[in-house]
C-alpha cells in the first residue's frame, strides 16, 4: 500500500512540473518593458514605461505572470489631461466635480467665463472638451473689447464688439497715428493693442542740443525741419572733439559735439534735474578738480556724488531719483489706506516699501498688484480693492 502511494505522488508531481504555466511575451503598443525573458514563468514581473504622449492604463507600471495571463494587463493610452485650470473663466459644480486624477480623454465639462470676456461660441456657457491634442477649446474665454471712441480719430457713432484676435481699422487725423505708426488695432488678452489713441507724427525738432562752452552759429529758427543741420563754436580756448554739426533727423537731433580745453581744463559741471552742486559753480576748472551734487528734499541720489574734471570733460554725474507722493485722492481712488501711517500725505524716497490695506468694506480685486508696493522712481504700481 505504501508502495502504490509513492508511486501515486511520484507521477502527480511530475504531471504537474510537465504542466508549469507561463506567460506568453508581453506585448505593449507604444510601450517597453523589462526584463526581456525567452519564457516567463508563474510569478515572474515585469516593469513597463510609456512612449511620450501615452501613459499607463493603470496606476502600476508593474504586471505579473499568473495562471489566468499578466495582471494587471500592461497597457499603454493616449494621456489624459490634467484637470482644468480656467483663466478668467469657471466650471459649473467645480467642487463636486474636480477628480482625484487626471481626466480621461472624451471628457467634457460645462463652463462659463468672467465679465469682459467671451466664450467662442459668444454663448453664456459652453463645453470644454478632453482631447488627444489637450483640453478643446485651447483659449475657453476670449477677452472682448468695444470700439466706439478713438483719441484724435474717425470715431464710430455706435459701440462695435471684438473679441480677442480680432482687429479693427483706424483712421487717425492728418499728422496723426497710432504707437508705431500702425493704423490696426488688435483685441489681446489685455485689451487694445495699441491704445485707442493716435498720436502726433513729429516731422520738426525744436530747442537744438546744448554744448557747453559752445555756441550755436546757424541762424536760430522756432521749428527746424527734418534734414536741417545746426553748426556750433567753440569758445576760446576750447576746442571742438566730434561732428561739427548736428542734424534734424525725424523729429530727433543727432549726437551733439564736445568743447574740450587743450590744457585739460573744464566748464562749468553739467545740471541734473532735481539737484544741483553744493559749491559755487565757477567757468573753469582745473583738470583732476572735484564737485559735489546733492539731491533736493525727498530725492534719492543714485550713482557718485563726487565728479573729476580729466582731460577737458567730467566725469558722468549722478541722478536724483523722483520721490513718491501718496495723497488721499490716489488712496480714495484706489479703496486702499495705509497700513502704518495715518497721514493724509505721504513722501517715500526712490527704492522704499509701502504696505496698503483695503477700507473696510472692500477686499483685493482680481488680479490686483501686491499690497508691499515699492517706490521706483516716482511711480508705486498701487494694489486695488473692490
Amino acid at each position: 500500500m505504501l508502495l502504490l502511494s509513492i508511486i501515486f505522488l511520484t507521477a502527480w508531481l511530475s504531471t504537474a512540473k510537465g504542466e508549469e504555466k507561463t506567460c506568453s511575451l508581453p506585448y505593449i503598443p507604444n510601450g517597453i518593458y523589462t526584463p526581456h525573458r525567452i519564457i516567463h514563468r508563474t510569478d515572474d514581473e515585469i516593469r513597463y514605461e510609456c512612449k511620450d504622449g501615452f501613459y499607463p492604463a493603470t496606476r502600476s507600471t508593474v504586471s505579473k505572470c499568473t495562471l489566468t495571463g499578466w495582471i494587471p494587463a500592461p497597457r499603454c493610452t493616449l494621456k489624459p489631461c490634467d484637470f482644468p485650470q480656467l483663466k478668467y473663466g469657471h466650471l459649473y459644480y467645480e467642487e463636486r466635480v474636480r477628480p482625484y486624477f487626471p481626466v480621461s480623454i472624451g471628457k467634457e465639462y460645462s463652463y462659463y467665463c468672467d465679465d469682459g470676456f467671451s466664450t467662442p461660441s459668444g454663448s453664456y456657457w459652453d463645453y470644454l472638451r478632453c482631447t488627444a491634442q489637450g483640453w478643446e477649446p485651447k483659449v475657453p474665454c476670449l477677452r472682448k473689447c468695444v470700439f466706439h471712441y478713438v483719441e484724435n480719430g474717425e470715431s464710430s457713432h455706435w459701440e462695435n464688439n471684438y473679441v480677442q484676435g480680432q482687429s479693427v481699422k483706424v483712421q487717425c487725423y492728418n499728422g496723426y497715428s497710432l504707437q508705431n505708426d500702425q493704423d490696426i488695432m488688435t483685441c489681446t488678452e489685455n485689451g487694445w493693442s495699441p491704445p485707442p489713441k493716435c498720436i502726433r507724427i513729429t516731422d520738426y525738432c525744436v530747442n537744438p542740443p546744448h554744448v557747453p562752452n559752445a555756441t550755436i552759429v546757424t541762424m536760430p529758427m522756432a521749428k527746424y525741419p527734418s534734414g536741417e543741420k545746426i553748426h556750433y563754436e567753440c569758445h576760446k580756448p576750447f576746442e571742438l572733439f566730434g561732428k561739427v554739426e548736428v542734424m534734424c533727423q525725424n523729429g530727433m537731433w543727432t549726437e551733439p559735439p564736445r568743447c574740450k580745453d587743450p590744457t585739460g581744463k573744464c566748464g562749468p559741471p553739467p545740471p541734473i534735474d532735481n539737484g544741483d552742486i553744493t559749491s559755487l559753480s565757477l567757468p573753469v576748472y582745473a583738470s583732476l578738480s572735484s564737485v559735489e551734487y546733492q539731491c533736493q528734499k525727498y530725492y534719492l541720489l543714485k550713482g557718485s556724488k563726487t565728479i573729476t574734471c580729466r582731460n577737458g570733460t567730467w566725469s558722468e554725474p549722478p541722478t536724483c531719483l523722483s520721490a513718491c507722493i501718496i495723497s488721499e485722492d490716489i488712496l480714495e481712488r484706489h479703496n486702499i489706506l495705509l497700513k502704518w501711517k495715518q497721514s493724509q500725505k505721504v513722501y517715500s524716497q526712490s527704492g522704499d516699501v509701502i504696505e496698503f490695506v483695503c477700507k473696510p468694506g472692500y477686499r483685493q480685486a482680481r488680479k490686483s498688484p501686491s499690497f508691499r508696493a515699492k517706490c521706483m522712481n516716482g511711480d508705486i504700481n498701487y494694489p486695488t480693492c473692490v
